[in-house]
């Protein structure tokens, strides 16, 4: 392969591991072995003999997708990407750019952090700045992060607990103060001293925190976010026993084993390879249906508390979800759901699926940023009623 050739797909290798994808020696050499393979006549086959060496997971394919059209120069896209290098006026409109390109262009963009040199070393003497460059991390939506900041989020992710309120269980344990009276262990004691009078052993009820089910969206219009809450519930899976996870686009999912790698990467690839219809269409009756019938018996017993995570947009239009969601709500102790799209001040109900979910849980909050998964963790940590306070007025607007 000529120098030139060779270099460039170094360059390149270098632009994907700092969008954020697993490309080390070993890859750029399997890449530099693709191409002599199918050679540089044929645009496409160029294409797709790095997508195979590069990328390993579904969620990597945008980000290859566009660096490469960025790098073997695709005029329009280069175009665009430059635009997000230049300095713009902050409107609403450039708040909503793909993240995905803003992480292509950090990654391409190389050295553009070096001239800001002067301003660096004035905020490295302010400590309000220092403080708060994490409190901006935590409120940033997730759909807005560079590379770094996604990397840095997943790390902050993998030291989350989410504590829910324990509950009562049936079974019992020893304790001297307890309001019951133990039979056998008293008729024990009495044993052991030979018959005579002893005192009255006494119990109380166990408690443990409840079952915790996630059921989180997976398709097109959750990409942004269901990376990021796939790292969140691989924690959660990790940090507590009785976490049963699926995931669903138009059909569902059972991930629960994969999640329970210790290492995320080799949970992650797992769940990849098991789930058929990523970033698909949704149907989220069919799948609420699928888990009633199928997981419902087994996993909601004892209290178990359900995150529902997902934007409610339903490909089906509602179709049969008011009736899958009654059932679910009646077979949990609490439904807590989770849209992405209540970070929105001008959000409305509008939507048939909104519409048909919102009668039927207990809580509805956004998840779009770190904040918001740590305001979920105290709601679960408080064992409130279980129609929240918060969810009149959204049943008020979808009435």
């Amino acid at each position: 392969m000529q120098g030139g050739l060779a270099i460039n797909l170094m360059h390149f290798a270098r632009a994907l591991r700092a969008a954020g994808l697993p490309v080390g020696p070993g890859k750029l050499l399997q890449a530099v072995e693709a191409v002599e393979a199918v050679g540089i006549g044929n645009r496409a086959d160029f294409y797709w003999a790095l997508h195979a060496v590069f990328v390993n997971r579904r969620d990597q394919r945008e980000v290859f997708d566009q660096a490469f059209h960025v790098f073997w120069r695709n005029p329009d896209i280069l175009k665009r990407m430059m635009g997000l290098m230049l300095p713009t006026i902050r409107t609403e409109a450039s708040d909503r750019q793909d993240p995905l390109s803003r992480r292509v262009a950090d990654a391409l963009r190389g050295t553009a952090p070096e001239a800001e040199g002067p301003e660096k070393s004035e905020i490295e003497v302010d400590a309000a700045f220092t403080v708060s460059a994490q409190e901006r991390l935590q409120e940033k939506d997730f759909e807005k992060m560079s590379a770094a900041e996604m990397a840095e989020a997943k790390r902050m992710l993998a030291r989350i607990a989410l504590p829910v309120a324990e509950v009562t269980t049936r079974r019992h344990r020893p304790d001297p103060l307890g309001p019951r009276v133990d039979p056998r262990a008293t008729l024990r004691r009495m044993l052991r001293s030979g018959g005579d009078l002893a005192d009255l052993a006494r119990r109380s009820r166990r408690t443990r925190p409840p079952p915790l089910v996630v059921l989180c969206d997976i398709s097109g219009s959750m990409t942004r976010y269901s990376r990021m809450l796939l790292h969140f519930m691989h924690a959660v899976s990790n940090d507590r026993d009785r976490v049963h996870s699926f995931v669903f686009g138009t059909r569902l999912t059972n991930i629960t084993r994969h999640l329970r790698h210790k290492d995320v990467d080799v949970a992650l690839d797992a769940v990849s390879a098991a789930v058929a219809d990523w970033s698909g269409g949704t149907r989220i009756g069919t799948a609420l249906h699928a888990f009633n019938r199928t997981w419902a018996r087994r996993v909601l017993g004892q209290g178990a508390v359900v995150l529902l995570i997902t934007d409610g947009l339903d490909r089906d239009a509602g179709e049969g979800l008011a009736v899958e969601a009654e059932r679910l709500h009646k077979s949990c102790r609490r439904l807590v759901w989770l849209n992405p799209l209540l970070r929105w001040e001008g959000f409305a109900p509008k939507s048939s699926g909104i519409r048909a979910l919102l009668p039927h849980v207990d809580d509805f909050r956004p998840v779009h940023n770190l904040n918001s998964l740590a305001g979920l963790a105290d709601a679960l940590n408080r064992d409130g009623p279980r129609r929240a306070e918060s969810l009149r007025k959204w049943l008020k607007e979808a009435a």
